[in-house]
């Protein structure tokens, strides 16, 4: 089916549309200002009049010229639309390139173009992407090429930053040997930039459209003289319009190496003529300004490509790889740029080998709600892969800690400490998606693999499944039977159910009370649009146990709710580890079954040891049960698979310290709070650790700030109470008291807060009343003080407390 759109692609507009996003762009963009997707091909532009000419597009599935049906768009630039098409005459797949209406229109031009393409199918060499045939379908020409699976240099350098001395030369010696074998056919590309350098698969370089720009650039295409080409990579001769040879791809590939080792052009402005002119009259910065780790030798064959005068340029493509050769067999190892690779202890290695982090999906649609969806896929694809044993895979919390940060792909993997990065991108429209998913090896940062689907919204769960192999696959994981079932497994099959879902557990994240109602709402509709569906039932399990332990719902209130849907969950698929997680966490720091409680954890992470929330679980319960040393060992494999999670290691940090590794606790807390000075928790557990140590006015300042950042939460607030009354600022404390006591007639406030407040003035016999209250609504504060390792916070052994504790069975 075709369908037309009236893009306009020309000098001197007002503005562009993003061929992404469709909004608009100033004229002089590359990159578009809301998604940053390349604009046409970023910095190409037609000088021309305007032009106001249908461009056909092609949907997927279609057949066009009754030869080639299409798989799906590949992009979109100043010559017109780019298909992956499948050829039913041969059975390859090749790359189809619709040539836009303007520039077809003068039949001089396309016998231009079959001279041109005439010469260049003469080019056979690994490094050049093979060009098949130019022809025309019902008004329509298109040229035919091979199609190379992998990602244009252009992405790669501003995913990447900039490239390894190493990387650069290779990459730049490869585009050399396919130059140098287009200049003996007699063909020069004249259009020579990262967009057009395909780097494969398996890492190697390939020059794609020769044949193209020479065919546009001969004569005027409108009669008004216009000419096709890309200011920031022109020679001074081609922007003079004088005559060209291989020489002006040799100043181009100069661009080309000074880009991928500084991550910038040397010519910058901010429209194409003022880059042209800077071409023709400028001399380019020097390289080392922007990296100084590029080696001198190497510095001046940059500078020698660029050369204004063409005969001080080198001569031929072969004399340039002649100096790259000489450069990286001379390079000392001083000299080398360090290969990026982590610095590991090594009893840390281990933790490389077959692991992963998957990024939040960009949303690249025009609604900013669709951005639920977006992270949604990416959380289902972390909650598949770990199901995989022996792949670690870094959890939600950290991987999705960089969302909205410019911070480079490999960066990201470093700090994560992973061997791959899954990153990607989502369009929706409708009922339709596009899903682009890119694996990218933290070493050298180029694509283990990546791929574009084209799909229906029904098609999301194939899509999500095919990454998630395609990750075990090139990681090189062994699978099992039983494994590969889980990480395939269909939770739902209707996609409604599943987008509800998504935005249940994404609003469940934001941990507020407004979103945790939200959240609440989206589960619950999503359980009931089908009813086979246990993930939303284990999720508002989950939800009503944290509302609960964070002190925002009364136990008798969310405990039983959390049961019962942990119940149904389980009744539908007995294999939901998160479903058994808070069955354990229920028995146990509800129903104080400790026994009952441990069996429901190992068996959630028997099915899942990869979700850190699991380990999570059963360091809590191992640490209030007086089990520390087995609580560290757990708390170090929640960390390992969130390493960057301020709850994780707040929690990890108060598991050392009740294991009597009290600096080490400290030490853990500062680093969490230099990561996320906004987590309450970690102030507030500095400050039990700094009130242990008497170390008052530390602990009091710790304490202010938890209070100031939780807007108030009762453990805090009771903290400032005893802190002002050693202080001897009573006022203070009987101010803050009576706000915790008019707080509790409006809203739940945890009976221990009291029960401290009248311990710390040994007003005992008006604390074992708050106890017995703690003990009948099942606090889920209440465990833990019979294990504190602050003699100041564990129940006193004292008659009045004793009989109350051993009434609720907590002491025998």
């Amino acid at each position: 089916m075709l369908k037309s759109s009236k893009d306009k692609f020309h000098f001197g507009v007002s503005s562009m549309k993003c061929p992404q996003c469709g909004s608009d762009n100033p004229a002089n963009s590359s990159l578009c200002q809301s998604c940053a997707a390349s604009l046409a091909e970023p910095g190409e532009y037609i000088l021309t009049e305007t032009i106001r000419a249908p461009a056909k597009e092609l949907d997927s599935g279609a057949v066009f010229a009754g030869r080639y049906q299409v798989i799906e768009e590949l992009g979109r630039g100043g010559m017109g639309r780019v298909y992956r098409v499948l050829d039913k005459k041969l059975g390859e797949e090749v790359a189809l390139k619709l040539i836009k209406p303007e520039v077809a229109s003068d039949e001089k031009t396309i016998q231009r173009f079959r001279n041109e393409l005439r010469t260049a199918r003469k080019i056979g060499h690994p490094n050049v992407t093979r060009m098949y045939d130019l022809g025309e379908d019902e008004g329509t020409h298109y040229i035919t090429m091979e199609y190379v699976r992998g990602e244009d240099l252009k992405s790669f350098i501003r995913r990447s930053g900039r490239l390894t001395v190493d990387k650069a030369i290779t990459i730049a010696g490869q585009v050399c040997e396919g130059l140098a074998e287009a200049h003996r056919q007699g063909v020069v590309h004249r259009d020579l930039k990262p967009q057009n350098v395909m780097i494969d698969r398996d890492g190697n370089a390939r020059i794609m459209d020769f044949g193209i720009a020479r065919s546009l650039t001969g004569k005027r295409i409108t009669g008004e003289g216009a000419f096709i080409g890309t200011p920031e990579y022109m020679s001074p001769e081609q922007v003079e319009g004088k005559d060209i040879d291989q020489r002006s791809d040799i100043y181009s590939l100069g661009i080309v190496l000074y880009e991928m080792l500084t991550g910038r052009r040397p010519f910058e402005g901010d429209t194409a003529l003022g880059v042209a002119v800077k071409q023709k009259s400028e001399t380019p910065p020097d390289p080392k300004l922007f990296n100084p780790q590029i080696p001198d030798e190497l510095n001046r064959v940059i500078l020698r490509c660029l050369e204004k005068k063409k005969e001080s340029r080198y001569q031929s493509a072969m004399d340039l790889l002649s100096d790259l050769e000489a450069v990286k067999k001379g390079l000392t190892m001083a000299e080398k740029t360090p290969v990026i690779e982590p610095k590991l202890r090594p009893d840390d290695k281990k933790k490389w080998q077959g692991s992963v982090a998957v990024l939040p999906f960009a949303n690249m649609s025009a609604d900013p709600e669709q951005e639920y969806f977006c992270d949604g896929m990416a959380e289902e694809i972390i909650n598949a892969l770990t199901q995989v044993e022996g792949l670690r895979v870094v959890a939600r919390t950290s991987a999705f800690s960089f969302k909205g940060k410019n911070v480079n792909v490999r960066d990201i993997g470093r700090e994560l400490e992973v061997e791959a990065v899954l990153e990607g991108s989502v369009r929706k429209a409708g009922n339709r998606l596009r899903i682009t998913a890119q694996l990218i090896n933290v070493a050298d940062g180029f694509h283990l693999w990546s791929e574009r689907f084209d799909r229906d919204m029904a098609d999301v769960f194939a899509i999500q499944d095919e990454i998630a192999l395609a990750i075990v696959d090139k990681l090189e994981v062994k699978l099992l039977g039983k494994e590969k079932a889980s990480l395939v497994k269909r939770h739902t099959a209707d996609p409604e159910a599943y987008t509800l879902y998504l935005k249940g557990r994404t609003s469940f994240m934001m941990m507020t009370e407004e979103a945790f109602e939200r959240g609440l709402n989206y589960l619950e509709r999503a359980a009931a649009k089908d009813p086979v569906f246990a993930l939303p039932l284990a999720g508002i399990s989950l939800l009503y146990i944290t509302r609960s332990y964070w002190g925002k719902m009364r136990p008798h209130d969310a405990y039983p709710k959390a049961r019962e849907y942990a119940r149904q969950a389980l009744e539908k698929d007995k294999s939901l580890g998160q479903a058994y997680a808070a069955s354990g966490f229920i028995k146990g720091f509800y129903d104080w079954d400790w026994t009952g409680a441990e069996k429901e954890f190992k068996k959630a992470l028997e099915l899942n040891p990869n979700d850190s929330d699991n380990h999570v679980f059963y360091f809590f319960f191992l640490t209030c049960t007086g089990r520390h040393d087995e609580a560290v060992i757990e708390a170090n494999k929640a960390q390992e698979l969130d390493p960057l999670s301020s709850n994780i290691n707040t929690h990890a940090a108060q598991t050392l310290y009740w294991a009597g590794r009290t600096d080490e606790a400290v030490e853990l807390l500062k680093e969490t709070i230099s990561m996320d000075p906004a987590f309450f928790m970690a102030h507030w557990d500095l400050y039990l650790i700094y009130s242990h140590k008497s170390m008052a006015q530390e602990a009091l300042a710790e304490c202010e700030k938890a209070a100031e950042l939780s807007g108030g939460h009762p453990l805090a607030v009771i903290g400032l109470v005893a802190g002002y009354n050693r202080l001897g600022r009573m006022a203070e404390a009987d101010k803050l008291e009576r706000g915790l006591r008019d707080r509790s007639q409006v809203q739940y406030v945890t009976p221990m807060a009291f029960f401290y407040i009248h311990l710390g003035r040994k007003e005992f016999e008006q604390a074992a009343g708050w106890l017995e209250k703690a003990c009948a609504e099942r606090d889920g504060f209440l465990p833990w003080i019979l294990v504190h390792p602050n003699p100041a916070r564990r129940v006193p052994d004292l008659p009045i407390f004793n009989d109350i504790l051993k009434k609720y069975g907590l002491k025998s």
